[in-house]
């Protein structure tokens, strides 16, 4: 019986420190909020002169190379070029990496000290609308003051929307292994006509028009439904072809044979005038120097102000895990310029 009580015992103490531990938690949490709360109210004068935070974001700069007052921001492109958001654990904060990168070139531009913006390029493309984004963030940044430049260095990888965001630049500059082009658009969707019909699923759609439902995966796409979408596409890659003929200087005629979304080595991209230099990261500097007319140069990187709280907050949380585990969330049919072999 003794023993029966002390087991009993055991359990309402158990009980009793998860509590305290989710009760400690819950007013940590809610004291990080009222902080945060607080320290914005009382900035608000301060932010009120200077201007909005996503007009002039407040990034922590962080010292990479060399020295001097004038200085040139690095800044990482980095896998495929989409839009996408990520809640946070408490729905308090979200990263979306296309915001990221212009707010990076946002707080460039606002800082007087910066001449250059220095990307260090490793994409293979994405969405047509973000590539354009960036591409025209960069072009601001250039105009925003005649003496600024833009350098790309191509680590690996400057493919489709990649290379298309690589024209804002003043000089490209690829490693002797890296991968250049893939000039064109595609838009790639799946067809389960055929499998449908063999396990009995029938399509029901109630529609408007008939091209409201431009490549049902139930129905075989008709001629004029498919040349109403290759319309599409050859707009967009009009658009692409535009941005690398003002981009590169090079007239329509010797850029359409590069332009049929073939990839090229960097020894081939340079002979194709495609790129201006073959390299490593120490030339890419040199050549950032050069351009600025600096003989000396402050390379800074910016990185997200983060607390404790930003940390949880931006960690995945329960609607981003189901989503995740979700069957029907599938990846959306889109133009886009990307290189996918």
């Amino acid at each position: 019986m003794a023993e029966e009580r002390k087991c009993s015992h055991a359990g309402f103490w158990i009980m009793l420190v998860l509590f305290g531990l989710g009760l400690g938690v819950s007013l940590l949490v809610n004291f990080g909020l009222l902080v945060s709360m607080a320290v914005t109210h009382t900035s608000g004068p301060e932010l009120m002169t200077r201007g909005g935070e996503d007009e002039f974001p407040r990034l922590h700069e962080r010292w990479s190379y060399g020295k001097g007052r004038v200085k040139a921001v690095r800044l990482a492109i980095e896998g495929a070029i989409f839009r996408e958001r990520t809640d946070g654990f408490f729905s308090t904060s979200r990263y979306d990496k296309i915001e990221d990168i212009l707010r990076q070139i946002r707080a460039a531009q606002a800082d007087n000290n910066v001449r250059a913006i220095l990307i260090e390029m490793d994409s293979p493309g994405g969405g047509i609308t973000p590539s354009d984004e960036i591409y025209h963030a960069l072009k601001r940044f250039k105009q925003s003051d005649g003496k600024r430049k833009v350098v790309v260095f191509v680590r690996d990888l400057a493919a489709s929307g990649g290379y298309y965001v690589s024209m804002a630049a003043d000089h490209i500059i690829a490693e002797p292994t890296a991968v250049i082009g893939s000039i064109g658009v595609i838009m790639e969707t799946f067809n389960i006509k055929g499998l449908s019909e063999k396990i009995g699923i029938t399509d029901v759609t109630i529609k408007s028009g008939a091209n409201k439902d431009l490549l049902n995966p139930f129905h075989e796409v008709p001629p004029e439904q498919r040349a109403l979408l290759q319309k599409l596409i050859d707009d967009m890659y009009n658009q692409f072809l535009k941005v690398v003929k003002d981009g590169r200087k090079l007239d329509l005629d010797t850029l359409r044979p590069l332009a049929d979304g073939r990839i090229f080595t960097a020894n081939e991209a340079l002979k194709a005038r495609m790129i201006d230099e073959i390299g490593y990261f120490d030339q890419a500097l040199a050549v950032t120097k050069k351009l600025v007319g600096e003989k000396s140069l402050r390379v800074v990187s910016y990185e997200q102000p983060s607390d404790f709280f930003s940390l949880l907050g931006a960690s995945s949380g329960p609607q981003q895990l189901l989503n995740k585990l979700d069957p029907l969330k599938v990846e959306r049919t889109r133009l886009m310029y990307l290189w996918r072999p």
